[in-house]
């Protein structure tokens, strides 16, 4: 019995051992099979990687959406530009290879140095940017002797281009080279250093829409860095294209008016809150920022009096001057203080307390009721309307008609402007409001102050019967074969806290200011085109000593601001106009005509040919 159980324990332990055996010879079969494979089949071509030492990855930058105006005329697009790197791994020697490159590209040689001591590192595998957008003369030099440049890739990239330099610069904006604080604050997770991103206007808003989405290949590069084989590519997803809602041919026009004056022109669509105009001036060359600016030319901009880096259409406040007589208007007439046969007499002046206010007419304008009250713009007139009213209900009828505060326009940095109270004054200075105060707030001098798109919208909300709506800059989102992604529509904010029959007596003041030869905006007049509107002169600095002084015996920075809203046509309107020319003067004179112009050139493209 032992001897059986001996023999059937041998018999099973040989084949344990055959089997383990098995296993072990198909493994080395395999691996044999597989080394035939690799040194046999693909031996020539995996020799020849080895060689040529390296696989590497490369991202790929995705052209940037394009911008177009409402009509799709197009407003800025890409160019290509040729970026300059180095790879350090495959330069050696260093510093050789940047010598030779030095003098190619006429850059010092301290220049480039300065490059790779800041990247200092980086990876040996990674490119190191050394110059952007080198030109086509410099490129033609470093593709001739690529061979003498180890390590050095020139790679070409989309980069922005602004068709009509300076043109709705505040509007569309600009991109620069995203900086260690954006790429740390994880705001753009795909970004690297060297790209550029939107610091303002629509290029900083309307970011998530326009960037696109970067691709990358997989190359196979010599010895000394240069690509021999693209492997596999990932195509970069470009970006969307963005539509606005401005008129390029009405915006040039405006900036041609504005020419060589500080101010500000908005115009809108009262029906739908569609900006058709959005200049300021003076403008900048949006190009200069992704060219590269130099640290003397960024100097002069900021440092430049006349601000041409802001956006006076939402971020200048000003007084609102006898524009803001549409406001005393309308809170008069809601409230009861006048009617529209309510008539007090103007003999130039009005006494209050121990002190006069005069009105602009030193004559006076003898009797008057509402309606030649707008048509004239009498300051007597308003002057007792606002004292009757009280500081605080006429700062209830300006917040409620959207002055005050920020539109909600989608461009950063609006401002709010301000509606004073008599807590407000409380609280800032310590000192109660004083009855005299209200009569200059009454006709838009004093505290008051208001952008140019808040008087756009209280404009363009009177023009359609009292609807206040968003001011929108972005007509649609549409990818690059034309699909829509987002189609804006008008968006209601407020009313205006006005009845009908309100709205009908200021809406005839503002059509008689214009229509009849006593009106101040009969300057703006066109035979055939029916055009409503209100002139504003603001105080730049107070006259009580010398109320006479004339206008011209002022320094330039001390002349009135010239303010003039206007709609068109008075039935059915088309367009609301909002203008404001720094020190122009007055309103009647400075700005009026730029609005008619203004109107003129968009009504003309309809029925209206003006004349």
């Amino acid at each position: 019995m032992g001897k059986y159980l001996k023999t059937a324990d041998t018999d099973w332990y040989k084949q344990r051992l055959i089997r383990v055996m098995i296993c072990v010879a198909g493994a080395f079969f395999i691996l044999l099979i597989r080394l035939f494979y690799l040194q046999v089949i693909q031996g020539q071509e995996l020799r020849r990687l080895s060689e040529n030492n390296c696989i590497r990855l490369q991202s790929t930058d995705p052209s940037r959406g394009m911008i177009f105006d409402r009509n799709g005329t197009l407003l800025v697009d890409n160019r290509p530009a040729f970026d300059l790197s180095i790879i350090l791994k495959d330069a050696k020697p260093v510093d050789r290879t940047i010598e030779k490159l030095a003098k190619l590209i006429d850059v010092p040689v301290s220049e480039l140095m300065k490059k790779l001591e800041h990247d200092k590192g980086v990876s040996s595998y990674k490119p190191i940017l050394l110059k952007q957008d080198i030109g086509r003369d410099a490129l033609a030099a470093v593709e001739v002797r690529k061979f003498d440049l180890p390590g050095i890739v020139v790679n070409v990239k989309p980069r922005r281009h602004y068709i009509n330099r300076q043109s709705a610069a505040h509007l569309i904006g600009y991109l620069s080279e995203i900086n260690s604080d954006e790429l740390k604050s994880g705001k753009y997770p795909e970004r690297k250093g060297g790209d550029f991103i939107g610091k303002f206007g629509v290029e900083k808003v309307f970011e998530p829409f326009l960037k696109g989405k970067r691709g990358g290949r997989q190359v196979e590069v010599n010895v000394m860095g240069q690509v021999v084989k693209v492997l596999k590519t990932v195509d970069a997803q470009p970006g969307q294209n963005i539509y606005l809602t401005i008129d390029h041919i009405l915006q040039e026009r405006a900036e041609a008016l504005l020419e060589g004056a500080a101010g500000a022109v908005v115009a809108m669509d009262p029906e739908t809150g569609d900006i058709l105009v959005m200049a300021s001036s003076p403008s900048f060359n949006q190009n200069a920022f992704v060219d590269g600016m130099s640290h003397k030319q960024w100097k002069s901009l900021i440092s430049n009096p006349l601000r041409p880096m802001a956006n006076k259409a939402i971020q200048g406040e000003y007084p609102p001057a006898s524009t803001f007589k549409i406001i005393t208007a309308i809170a008069g007439l809601e409230d009861g203080i006048v009617d529209e046969k309510t008539t007090m007499h103007c003999p130039g002046y009005y006494k209050y307390g121990n002190r006069v206010y005069r009105c602009w007419r030193h004559g006076g304008h003898g009797s008057v009721n509402i309606v030649k009250a707008l048509t004239e713009s009498c300051d007597v007139f308003f002057y007792q309307v606002g004292q009757k009213l009280g500081i605080d209900r006429l700062a209830f009828y300006a917040k409620t008609c959207g002055l005050g505060s920020a539109t909600g326009i989608n461009l950063d940095d609006e401002a709010g402007g301000l509606i004073p109270t008599a807590a407000w004054k409380k609280r800032r200075t310590g000192i109660a409001w004083q009855g005299g105060e209200t009569l200059s707030v009454a006709i838009g001098q004093s505290y008051d102050l208001a952008t140019p798109l808040q008087m756009l919208v209280l404009t363009s909300a009177l023009a359609n019967g009292g609807t206040r709506y968003k001011p929108l800059i972005l007509k649609s989102v549409k990818t690059m074969d034309g699909d829509i992604v987002i189609q804006n529509k008008r968006q209601v904010i407020g009313k205006l806290p006005a009845s009908k029959k309100t709205l009908a007596i200021v809406k005839k003041g503002l059509w008689e200011a214009v229509r009849n030869p006593k009106g101040t905006g009969r300057i703006a007049y066109i035979k055939g085109i029916d055009i409503s509107g209100k002139t504003g002169t603001a105080q730049v600095v107070g006259r009580k000593n010398d109320p006479d002084l004339s206008e011209k015996e002022l320094p330039d920075h001390f002349k009135d601001h010239a303010w003039f809203v206007a709609y068109a046509p008075s039935v059915d309107p088309q367009i609301a106009v909002a203008v404001l020319v720094e020190h122009g003067g007055h309103g009647s004179s400075a700005a009026a005509p730029i609005a008619r112009e203004i109107i003129r050139t968009y009504l003309a493209k309809d029925e209206f040919n003006g004349a």
